[in-house]
């Protein structure tokens, strides 16, 4: 990465300011970005081993653009492997990441990947979304007062009977919830 260094009197450097007639030179600095977003977009780089191999390539499998945006999003959902995320945490980590994206943005993103797959939406209390990295059928814990999501195996929830849909309907698919909160003491 390279950053500019100032070779002069002191003065507050905010970015998009600079005194005239001084000297700046580049220096390389030879740690890497906190987000290799660069990186995901060079398809001649070596596959660096991510859970998900290539956010590039897997955004175009899902017919998504691969921008700057999905790709860094991208690579902050799936990099950590199978998790629960809210939009504000997801934001929160991209700010983190020195990656600034707007709110809107971030709920604009989870929307897409969520319509072609690659999430899961659950909403929990009617209030709070969470977006699963993990998109395969299963069911979920609740751990009140933590407000986390722990994943249960769909073979270890039986639903015995199904309402039958309306008309012009189908069941598109079934999550169970199950809340838990410690135990009281008696």
């Amino acid at each position: 990465m390279v950053w500019p260094v100032y070779d002069g009197p002191e003065y507050e450097m905010n970015e998009g300011f600079r005194p005239h007639n001084v000297a700046i030179s580049r220096v390389v600095v030879e740690e890497e970005p906190v987000l290799p977003v660069a990186r995901l977009r060079d398809s001649s780089a070596a596959r660096t081993g991510c859970p998900f191999h290539d956010v590039r390539h897997m955004l175009r499998d899902v017919g998504l653009r691969p921008t700057r945006q999905r790709l860094a999003l991208g690579w902050l959902l799936f990099a950590k492997g199978d998790r629960h995320v809210s939009a504000e945490i997801l934001h929160e980590e991209a700010i983190k990441a020195r990656f600034p994206v707007s709110l809107a943005t971030v709920y604009n993103t989870l929307h897409q990947f969520t319509e072609v797959g690659l999430l899961r939406e659950l909403a929990v209390d009617g209030s709070k979304t969470y977006f699963d990295t993990n998109p395969s059928d299963h069911h979920h814990f609740f751990l009140e007062g933590e407000n986390n999501l722990v994943d249960i195996p769909s073979t270890a929830v039986e639903v015995e009977r199904i309402p039958e849909p309306p008309e012009g309907f189908e069941v598109a698919r079934i999550d169970v919830v199950v809340r838990l909160r410690p135990k009281r003491r008696s």
